[in-house]
């Protein structure tokens, strides 16, 4: 085996027991009513948000240095700078933890280059109204608060696949865009463009995910119809 093989399963490994340490500390507050309080507008942070995103930050960059972009780190540009940049969502879901719903995850990514090395742990209803409308014989499902752990459902077949609303950040996407990859799928633009992480702004438009023959086919459903789903 190539040595950088090697070196990408001893990275995927480690990442996955270091996300897997993260998980077991979320879960110590896990409905126990963690501290809480409100970001920006109207983003919920907990005391599990802040403990984790320290963990992950101190195991991950003694593993690899690398920049970081994490939701709960203020940005530092330094990372543009980077070839390796970690992208890190310390709990997607935090409204669905606080709620002591099982709907959260913790998503972690190493990104180089064009490669993803990820681990994870644990559509908006007007899109999927719109979708129903074009093809009746699409089933909708309620919608699962934590985006990173709807795409890993793609990934899994558990759903077929799902829209994302504009506005989603590299570290909702990277850990799980890699899930839905190597699992022979696809998550793209509404027009079919790959994902391109770690810009000076790390916001994405709205987005769709499926497995490959799917995803062609509900881009082939929506091209008329875009501004229903942007």
């Amino acid at each position: 085996m190539p040595a950088d093989d090697v070196d990408r399963l001893a990275l995927r490994d480690r990442l996955a027991s270091t996300v897997r340490e993260a998980g077991a500390l979320a879960l110590r507050t896990f409905r126990r009513q963690p501290a809480s309080w409100i970001k920006g507008v109207s983003s919920p942070v907990s005391e599990a948000d802040v403990a984790v995103d320290a963990l992950l930050r101190e195991r991950l960059i003694a593993l690899r240095d690398a920049g970081w972009l994490s939701e709960e780190t203020e940005d530092d540009p330094a990372r543009l700078r980077r070839e390796d940049v970690w992208v890190v969502d310390p709990i997607d879901g935090t409204r669905a933890y606080l709620a002591g719903l099982p709907e959260w995850s913790i998503a972690a990514a190493a990104s180089t280059g064009d490669h993803l090395a990820a681990a994870k742990f644990s559509a908006a209803k007007r899109r999927l109204d719109s979708l129903a409308a074009i093809e009746p014989r699409i089933a909708v499902v309620p919608r699962i608060p934590s985006l990173a752990l709807r795409l890993a459902r793609v990934a899994t077949g558990a759903l077929d696949g799902t829209f994302t609303a504009p506005n989603s950040r590299d570290w909702d996407l990277a850990a799980a865009d890699l899930l839905v990859h190597e699992a022979g799928g696809l998550i793209t633009t509404l027009t079919g463009e790959r994902l391109i992480y770690n810009r000076p702004d790390p916001v994405h438009g709205a987005l769709v995910a499926a497995g490959r023959a799917r995803h062609g086919r509900l881009l082939d459903l929506i091209r008329d119809r875009l501004s229903e789903f942007a």
